[in-house]
């Protein structure tokens, strides 16, 4: 009877966009060595960890992706595209948006609460009423 060596897990990775995406920052705005690695799951963790200085600065200041525009704009990413913010949007542009909140971004922010509003009254209602 022969011993086997124990199989040595491969770890998982992923793609720089997603790891992009699961750290909330712009894919194009962070390092090329970033951009053309592929990061495993113990890398992210460690980024998120301890991050280092360009991702604490890309978190700060921006480029934002849409999802985190959207969020500290406090509306959804489909109203920024009809308000025809489509590219990256820095912290201070955010700022300055909140500031002086244009008529669009106050529109986007009564729709996204009456969006909410119904799907919570949806889901209200499906639990009291539950198909069967």
């Amino acid at each position: 009877m022969t011993e086997t060596a124990p199989r040595r897990r491969k770890p998982q990775t992923m793609k720089p966009a997603t790891a992009a995406a699961k750290l909330d920052v712009y894919l194009p705005a962070t390092p090329a060595e970033f951009q053309e690695s592929v990061i495993s799951r113990d890398e992210l963790a460690a980024l998120q960890a301890d991050p280092p200085a360009w991702l604490t600065e890309l978190r700060r200041n921006g480029p934002h992706p849409r999802s985190v525009v959207a969020a500290r704009l406090r509306v959804s990413t489909s109203g920024l595209a009809r308000a025809g913010l489509t590219g990256p949007v820095t912290t201070a542009e955010i700022e300055a948006l909140q500031a002086d909140p244009p008529a669009w971004l106050l529109h986007e922010r009564r729709t996204l609460v009456e969006v909410r509003r119904e799907e919570k009254r949806l889901a209200e209602r499906a639990a009291q009423h539950p198909q069967g």
